[in-house]
């Protein structure tokens, strides 16, 4: 009898247990990410003394049409720029405006 009561006890915990892993979801496979490797990439920079006013406007940050304009009368006016930082000269053109730029910008 000890017997016969312990079968009807173990029966439904072993069914039960057999359909909990059978309806469990199925195991996603993980994959490992996929190493990114930096590349240095060769970036054109914007050359001063052939740039345009619309060139200019559209490619540095912080420098609108006003400013634009006034870097190429600058150049009109006082000739080739020799170096980058001779953008300080201009009017509204400081510091900080010329570093957030100066990665973009060169002088040939």
């Amino acid at each position: 009898m000890r017997n016969t009561v312990l079968s009807y006890l173990l029966l439904p915990l072993f069914a039960s247990a057999s359909f909990s892993l059978s309806a469990a979801p199925a195991t996603e496979t993980v994959t490992s990410p996929v190493p990114v490797v930096a590349t240095q990439q060769t970036v054109a920079r914007l050359d001063l003394n052939t740039a345009d006013v619309l060139t200019l406007q559209s490619t540095l940050s912080g420098i609108g049409k006003t400013k634009a304009e006034a870097i190429v009368a600058y150049r009109e006016e006082h000739g080739a720029f020799t170096t980058v930082d001779e953008l300080l000269e201009i009017k509204g053109i400081g510091k900080a405006l010329l570093d957030r730029n100066r990665d973009k910008l060169t002088v040939n």
